[in-house]
């Protein structure tokens, strides 16, 4: 599922237009990502946890020529699936 078919099918179930259900999905995303931007854990009751998180530097090799190389620390987005939501999916 794609964004576009996300807000088609929010604005089905919520019976609203799709313009009004993409700006709730809009505003909703943003906030999220305002949230792990400034370091804070989204928690979604019944869904599960978003949070930043910290990768060390690392060694690496570069798979063209197999030359060794040092991969920066970086910061990257986790989700944690809540019990429910996993096992609806299994």
């Amino acid at each position: 599922m794609n964004k576009a078919e996300l807000i088609a099918a929010a604005a089905e179930k919520a019976v609203v237009s799709k313009v009004d259900a993409e700006r709730v999905i809009d505003a909703a995303l943003a906030l999220i990502e305002g949230a792990l931007v400034n370091g804070e854990e989204v928690k979604l009751s019944g869904f599960g946890i978003f949070e930043k998180k910290s990768r060390a530097e690392r060694a690496g090799t570069n798979p063209a020529n197999g030359e060794k190389i040092v991969i920066p620390a970086s910061a990257t987005v986790a989700f944690k699936p809540s019990k429910g939501l996993k096992e609806k999916v299994n």
